[in-house]
């Protein structure tokens, strides 16, 4: 036998002998909701595969295929690393490998090779060298949850969650689709499409918040309805916000070496320091192999110091995230009291692969301190190959703040300078939001969204549990699809439950959501309602809702279209829905569905 030909004989069977030792998968615990996690890996054009992946405790799993629906949530970590659907796996195969190393059980499927989203380029000739303790890319990651299933309000007719007002997924999901590509599943969160996007609800008068419900019947199917809860937080302007320190926490890694990466994040930096107030100050911690001071507390006035050190930044090394996340929570709790805003903000691709903290509970663990005392938290997503959208998200919802993905320097304005105020002032603290739905005129409901904000019906008015920040201005939406008796009376009583920025016990509104809040029409509801309704329903296709099965994109592009009402920013989601279309026919072709 010819030399080459059994050099790739002893490849191929090498292979196969490293797939024979790779063992089941065992899901794990996450949180009060109710969800597990586990590692799985999820495609380009939201398929997933099975895979293997080496995690920060040396065990080894092999995740099961994302299932269509489930009865209940269950959070797991995918990847688009690949683009092959998968195989289901022998029940024997769901095994957890022992500490000594021996195989429990044999991994059956090998993915078929596709093609997968491109690659970044490689560092330019001459650029910082990546030490060898950062590993090579493993995929874009993200958390994994099941949607929502329709509820008997006669069996539970209360629905609890935390406000999110977040909007990572919906640029992250409008990058895969410019690039011609389906986001994965798991990278699409309703809650964070809809609330992407500006709506026309009246500020309150007085307090922190207006609730504004309406509701109408669904395009999809006649006998249900679409109802939508609104929250308006009160408006505060640029001059009237209380002084603010940041601590800028830049990942300066070797992985942030690519123009949409570090470089965008030094523009983001420039544009937030050039909309701060004279009374705001600055600091500048980086982490790459190790972690280094920058620039000490500056007055923000002071744009050529913050600049210079801004401009110093290179990329170089592994990615240290959590030695980093200490430092910089050691410096901005010096500063955090009830009349300053002190805030770290995260830059980084959510990389994490040395030093002691490399998870997220464990990051947590070590600040969860200065958390208590006022530090909040901006999680600043960059770049893609091996973005971690799963963790930036957990230490956002944690670190009580918000998480963003700038993808362009028009997402770096509309993060750092047309919405810098709504993300500094925060104006309510762990808000909670309840819907009560009367049985005798709701027979069904589910929520569309929030599944990783679900909060246990019993800690509403618990005040210790932890719920989500509304920041000055801003809105959050919800969307819930019901199945009505056709009894004309009241659907049921929204509440909203809050403490203020430094408060410790929580104050409790009741607004009655009345039959006359319901249009008799989809036409005759507002163009507000129209909209966000079309971005829900665009969101549960993407994510490949068992609930959206049948859902006709056309019917939401038309949907769209006629309440954009000239915002540039609506006009774009409409061109976003046209692509999906195209690319969800290619996918039905493609997979012979």
């Amino acid at each position: 036998m010819p030399s080459s030909k059994s050099s790739r004989l002893y490849r191929w069977g090498s292979t196969a002998l490293a797939l024979s030792l790779v063992p089941g998968c065992m899901s794990t615990p996450k949180t009060a909701g109710g969800t597990q996690e586990a590692e799985l890996r999820a495609q380009p054009g939201g398929r997933q595969e099975e895979a293997v992946q080496l995690v920060s405790t040396q065990e080894i799993y092999v995740a099961p295929p994302e299932p269509e629906a489930a009865p209940s949530n269950e959070g797991v970590v995918a990847s688009d690393r690949a683009t092959a659907p998968a195989r289901p796996m022998p029940t024997a195969a769901a095994k957890r490998m022992p500490a000594d190393g021996r195989v429990m059980a044999e991994a059956q499927s090998v993915p078929a090779p596709m093609k997968a989203m491109p690659k970044p380029p490689p560092p330019p000739p001459g650029g910082a060298q990546v030490q060898p303790a950062e590993p090579q890319s493993q995929g874009n990651s993200f958390a994994v949850h099941a949607p929502n299933a329709f509820t008997e309000t006669a069996a539970d007719r209360f629905s609890t969650f935390a406000v999110d007002v977040d909007t990572a997924s919906y640029a992250v999901s409008r990058r895969y689709l410019n690039q011609g590509a389906l986001p994965p599943h798991a990278a699409v969160r309703v809650e964070e499409f809809v609330n992407y996007f500006k709506y026309r609800y009246t500020p309150p008068e007085q307090g922190a918040f207006t609730v504004h419900l309406e509701g109408a019947p669904s395009p999809f199917n006649a006998s249900r309805h679409f109802v939508r809860v609104g929250v308006q937080g009160k408006v505060v302007s640029r001059s009237q916000r209380k002084p603010a320190h940041l601590v800028f926490l830049v990942d300066t890694s070797g992985s942030m070496n690519q123009q949409d990466k570090l470089p965008l994040a030094k523009e983001a930096m420039k544009l937030a320091v050039k909309n701060l107030n004279e009374n705001d100050t600055v600091a500048l911690v980086t982490y790459a192999g190790g972690t280094r001071d920058v620039l000490s507390p500056t007055p923000a006035t002071d744009l050529e110091r913050i600049y210079k050190a801004i401009d110093s930044l290179e990329s170089g090394g592994g990615t240290a995230m959590g030695s980093g996340m200490e430092l910089a929570y050691k410096h901005a709790v010096k500063k955090a009291s009830a009349s300053v805003v002190s805030r770290v903000v995260v830059l980084t691709d959510g990389d994490a692969n040395i030093g002691p903290n490399v998870s997220a509970d464990s990051m947590l663990n070590s600040i969860q301190g200065f958390v208590k005392e006022g530090v909040t938290l901006s999680a600043i997503g960059f770049g893609m190959g091996n973005y971690r959208d799963d963790l930036m998200e957990k230490l956002a919802d944690k670190g009580n703040g918000n998480c963003f993905y700038i993808d362009s320097f028009k997402e770096a304005k509309k993060v750092f300078e047309t919405q810098l105020t709504g993300t500094l002032e925060v104006i309510a603290k762990d808000v909670k939001l309840q819907v009560e739905f009367d049985p005798k005129v709701v027979s069904r409901y589910r929520l569309v969204g929030y599944e990783n904000r679900d909060i246990a019906d019993k800690d509403f008015r618990d005040d210790k549990v932890d719920a989500g920040e509304i920041g000055a201005g801003h809105s959050v939406t919800a969307l819930y699809e019901v199945e009505l008796t056709g009894e004309k009376a009241a659907l049921g009583t929204v509440r909203i439950r809050a403490k203020t920025p430094s408060g410790t016990e929580a104050a409790e509104q009741a607004f009655p959501f009345e039959q006359r809040m319901l249009r008799s029409t989809l036409d005759t509801a507002s163009p507000d309602f129209r909209f966000a309704l079309a971005v829900a329903a665009t969101a549960d296709v993407l994510r490949g809702s068992q609930n959206a099965q049948g859902w006709n994109l056309a019917t939401v592009q038309k949907l769209a279209e006629g309440s954009t009402d000239g915002n540039t920013d609506r006009e774009e989601f409409v061109k976003l829905v046209t692509r999906a279309r195209g690319l969800l026919g290619n996918a039905v072709a493609r997979d012979g569905r």
